[in-house]
């Protein structure tokens, strides 16, 4: 129950994420490195993954997959994340304080552990 839960929490906030890239991706655009190319179609690709990640989890047979492919996609936008702490960067109009910016950084491992554990069957014993 607490894994079908927490699946289903990953699932909504990886939507709501996705959908916000698409409604003000602006925040988003400037966290991207400035060595990345297209920094808007970038926002928009991963606002798309996002969504189809949270979607997969959903979906039994998909659900495996659609692990995987967010872990991919936190090792994808790391990138965005350290350049925002180390620019002191943050997604609103409302300064952050830059220990909070860095604190985030490890949030990516546990969203890689938390992807990967819900998106994972049970190993059935013989």
């Amino acid at each position: 129950m607490v894994k079908k839960t927490l699946r289903v929490l990953l699932a909504a906030l990886m939507i709501l994420a996705g959908v916000s890239h698409f409604r003000t991706p602006h925040p988003f655009v400037r966290i991207v490195p400035s060595y990345l190319p297209a920094p808007l179609a970038l926002v928009y690709i991963s606002g798309l993954f996002e969504c189809l990640g949270g979607l997969g989890l959903l979906i039994p047979r998909l659900r495996k997959a659609a692990g995987l492919g967010l872990i991919a996609l936190y090792f994808a936008v790391f990138p965005a994340n350290v350049h925002m702490a180390m620019n002191n960067l943050s997604l609103g109009d409302t300064p952050v304080e830059p220990w909070l910016l860095w604190l985030r950084l490890p949030l990516q491992a546990v969203l890689i552990a938390w992807a990967y554990w819900v998106s994972q069957e049970r190993a059935t014993t013989r």
